[in-house]
């Protein structure tokens, strides 16, 4: 962490200084705004957190509830998320109060008595070592109070706004807030009136059942697997050896559940299969009570027992797998004609089953995407082509998640003699490790994606896929730290460029690089307006392959160590080196005559070049940079 560059700070350094519309900000709800975000869950708290760091941009999220979420339904926090913590600045602080699942227990019938069940396996939950993040439990509310927090502390100071209710919106492209929301107030002194809020851009985080969503004319489709499951967070006491591990457990009778310990040491979430639904059941089954599902359990348990005490929540659902034919307002055969104005993230676009820990994570990266791409674009970073990306990337994550979660949800439905082999399901969870983690996404070519024709200098960092950390030392005080940790959640570009074999201070392609990019017309980092600091686009940083006794600082190209803030205080954490014990160039397949990596501000590589393709560099950036605009149509949604 780094701060003192704008003077001494006494206080919490994680508070950053107000600025731009966070000086002074209005309590109440404006009547125009630049962003405004419909729900305050993952998806709309990480697209807000995102756009707080963009001082200049009046964002608000409203929510109908009056006041924070006090139960979180969803828990599970794979390693790709917590990675995306880390840009956010609590991974640490979420990790030390969460529960960490670091094997998963399946039990299945005793062969010599079916009546019974046995433990058969325990494997690793990362044995290929994917990420050195954790696989986390924890509950949602407390995810979004992170959120709110770093929110709170941004430049901006957003806070949500309770209490709204979305009823509708329109939207004329002539008007310069194009984008009309009517509410109905849900708390406070003027409870049932209506309200009009104006807004360039819309951002619908309101859940599956979005109003968002069907006023801009999507609907989900999808299928219904006929299966119902009952789930509690209880409190409980048993003679079960395996309460605290994750556990598959498949019965003789045939009846499955699922157990994820929960945070805090005592509590814990059991999914209980409560069976097959015929087609005429109409809900029904959504009616079995909470004793019943604790019966359920017990049976499927058998020989041992549970002792509920106390139930935090519980509930019960169908497993429905539905996806949405677009995640904007841009009809199919508008495209190309017309940028969106309003997009829906998470549950608003995509529905599957709990028991892959899939939702809350795949929904907060919806939400990560957007938000940066909605920053640039507002600031003048990019032209309004960026925002059509969204809808185009994500909607292909979401189609794979639900095709990964329909077979595993079906293998946990499956009574044991069904399988083609009595280890099927966890030889299931091993070989599938990699896509619930996070790290099987791979945008394709875009205008924010690459071709992989240079792919082979950076065989470690596949382009589309996200930027996968490692080990390295920085120069200036031979911390040993992990590269990709050093990218906070601050809308900029990552340029990473990794030497060639030539030492600092020398003729090297590395030099020639820098020359360019600090004087040539065409580098990128000319884009950046003048009065804000060199790096406010662009983050530069780059790695030397010598040990870092060996990397005279004082000899890097300027460009490395550039003065930041008003008193032009000059920034050493730019510069690394490999480290001898786990050298970057060797565990990433880098190519030792240099490369350089660039990384978009979600984490996800965009592209991969030799260090001497400055006109690859600059072909790539230069649609980004810079505003533009098209045809305008006006229209209305009911």
């Amino acid at each position: 962490m780094q701060f003192h560059h704008h003077g001494y700070v006494s206080g919490d350094p994680r508070v950053q200084p107000a600025a731009g519309v966070g000086i002074d900000r209005p309590q109440d709800l404006p009547d125009v705004v630049d962003v405004l975000i419909i729900g305050t869950g993952p998806a709309g708290m990480i697209t807000a957190a995102q756009l707080s760091q963009f001082p200049g941009i009046t964002t608000r999220i409203v929510e109908r509830r009056p006041g924070r979420l006090a139960i979180g339904q969803a828990d599970g926090i794979q390693a790709r998320t917590v990675e995306t913590f880390q840009a956010f600045g609590f991974a640490q602080r979420i990790t030390d109060e969460a529960y960490r699942i670091v094997e998963m227990a399946f039990w299945k019938p005793d062969p010599e008595d079916s009546s019974r069940i046995i433990r058969t396996a325990r494997p690793e939950d990362d044995p290929a070592g994917i990420s050195e993040f954790p696989h986390l439990i924890v509950n949602q509310a407390r995810v979004l109070d992170y959120f709110a927090e770093f929110m709170k502390n941004a430049p901006t100071r957003m806070e949500p706004d309770y209490g709204f209710e979305f009823v509708g919106l329109e939207i004329d492209d002539d008007h310069e807030y194009p984008v009309q929301v009517t509410f109905q107030r849900t708390a406070g002194e003027d409870e049932g009136a209506t309200r009009t809020v104006r807004a360039k851009y819309v951002v619908g985080s309101d859940g599956a059942r979005s109003k968002v969503r069907a006023a801009i004319g999507c609907t989900l489709s999808g299928d219904r697997a006929n299966h119902a499951w009952g789930v509690m967070d209880a409190l409980a006491v048993t003679d079960f050896p395996d309460i605290r591990r994750k556990c598959a457990i498949q019965s003789g009778e045939g009846g499955s559940i699922l157990l994820i310990p929960r945070e805090g040491g005592h509590l814990f979430r059991m999914y209980v299969d409560l069976g097959e639904t015929g087609p005429d059941d109409d809900g029904a089954v959504r009616r079995t009570t909470l004793d019943q599902i604790i019966a359920r359990a017990n049976a499927i348990l058998s020989p041992y027992t549970l002792d509920v005490r106390n139930v935090a929540w519980h509930s019960v659902y169908e497993v429905g797998h539905r996806l949405t034919d677009r995640f904007d307002d841009v009809l199919p055969e508008d495209r190309g004609t017309r940028t969106p104005r309003v997009f829906i993230t998470g549950d608003a676009c995509h529905t599957h089953s709990a028991k892959a820990g899939q939702g809350m994570n795949v929904s907060m990266q919806d939400g990560f995407n957007i938000g940066w791409k909605l920053g640039h674009v507002l600031e003048g970073r990019s032209p309004e082509e960026l925002l059509e990306t969204y809808s185009a990337e994500r909607q292909v994550v979401a189609q794979n998640l639900i095709d990964f979660d329909r077979e595993w949800s079906t293998l946990m439905a499956k009574r044991p003699e069904e399988f083609a082999s009595p280890s099927e399901l966890e030889d299931f969870y091993v070989r599938t490790a990699e896509f619930p983690a996070g790290f099987m996404t791979q945008y394709q070519r875009s205008l924010l994606v690459a071709g992989d024709a240079h792919q082979g200098l950076a065989a470690g960092f596949p382009i589309g896929k996200r930027f996968k950390s490692a080990p390295v030392v920085r120069v200036c005080d031979g911390v040993p730290l992990q590269l990709g940790h050093h990218a906070t959640a601050d809308g900029r570009w990552r340029i990473y460029v990794f030497a060639d074999e030539a030492g600092s201070g020398t003729a090297s392609g590395v030099a020639s690089l820098a020359d360019w990019l600090d004087s040539s017309a065409d580098s990128p980092l000319r884009a950046t307006p003048a009065g804000l600091d060199g790096d406010a686009w662009f983050d530069l940083k780059v790695v030397y392959q010598q040990d870092h006794t060996r990397v005279d600082i004082t000899c890097v190209p300027a460009l490395f160590t550039p003065a930041v803030g008003p008193f032009g205080l000059t920034d050493y954490e730019k510069v690394y080196a490999a480290d001898p014990g786990s050298d970057i160039f060797d565990v990433r397949g880098l190519d030792r005559r240099g490369v350089v990596v660039v990384v978009r501000p979600d984490q996800y590589v965009a592209h991969v070049l030799p260090l001497t393709d400055t006109a690859g560099l600059a072909a790539f950036f230069s649609p980004l940079l810079g505003t533009s605009s098209g045809p305008r149509h006006r229209r209305a949604f009911a």
